[in-house]
């Protein structure tokens, strides 16, 4: 049975309390698990799958004990024992967005499988973050000072800048180039925005505009005053005629933006916000 309006606003309130702090580190893999039960229309029991996380821990820091602590360490556990590898087969598939599903299929988006290896690695006590690296979810790793740049999707390999430059030009073309931006630090809040956004992007190119509205909500929830979150809210549930919700997200909008939003759009917001309050009267 799908859970009723109640629910669902206690299940948000859930994860907006998990990320209710300033977002540079959050209890990832319990928020991740979080967004993924909210895709559910059944709850579904967490512990099998903790467990099985906090055993790929237990499996590294045994392998960092005995053999010493270098970052394949994670590729020996969860890509080689464990089997985790990206899903290039079925990329576009929701349940690789899903943390439950993902480890239930050992394979699944980069950023799904990053935030496993983030928590395993922030298990160990080593420094651990995601990288703004264009079109592809990357993570660093730091162990005793050295930083190491580690590609979950391509099981777990340890990217030097050779291998990094290679990476982005199949992404991007043939001339691009590194930036020092490209290692910029990802804040946890970010990696979550970005495990939903790839759900509400495939719901979007199959105008599934009611999903899309409930993983644009899921998105607030990690993230309540985005400004382009909110306006896409505004805009998706004017377009579904729900007019409350669309108000209530244009004007959120027109109130964080103040005078910082583009001309434009806050002119488009201000409209589209005086052609749903005359709708209402």
């Amino acid at each position: 049975m799908v859970a009723d309006g109640r629910d669902r606003r206690q299940d948000l309130g859930r994860l907006r309390a998990m990320c209710a702090n300033d977002g540079s580190r959050l209890e990832l893999l319990e928020a991740a698990f979080e967004l993924g039960a909210l895709h559910r229309d059944q709850p579904i029991d967490l512990a099998p799958f903790r467990q099985h996380v906090a055993a790929m821990a237990a499996d590294v820091a045994d392998l960092a004990r005995r053999r010493g602590a270098v970052p394949e360490r994670l590729a020996e556990v969860i890509a080689n024992s464990y089997g985790y590898r990206g899903d290039s087969e079925t990329y576009d598939d929701l349940r690789n967005a899903d943390l439950a599903c993902v480890i239930e299929r050992r394979k699944g988006l980069p950023v799904a499988l990053s935030i496993l290896y983030l928590h395993v690695a922030r298990a160990q006590g080593w420094e651990s973050e995601g990288l703004a690296f264009p079109a592809h979810f990357l993570i660093r790793v730091t162990i005793d000072g050295p930083r190491y740049v580690v590609d979950p999707f391509h099981g777990g390999a340890v990217r030097d800048a050779g291998e990094l430059r290679t990476l982005l030009r199949q992404l991007l073309g043939p001339e691009a180039e590194l930036q020092l931006g490209h290692f910029d630090a990802v804040a946890d809040r970010d990696v979550l925005l970005r495990l939903e956004n790839n759900v509400r992007l495939r719901l979007a190119r199959q105008e599934d505009w009611s999903g899309a509205a409930r993983s644009l909500d899921r998105m607030l929830a990690i993230a309540p005053d985005r400004p382009e979150l909110l306006f896409e809210s505004g805009e998706i549930n004017a377009r579904l005629d729900k007019r409350g919700a669309a108000i209530a997200a244009f004007g959120r909008f027109l109130a964080i933006e103040g005078g910082q939003a583009d001309p434009a759009l806050r002119r488009r917001a201000s409209e589209l916000l005086q052609e749903l309050r005359r709708g209402l009267n």
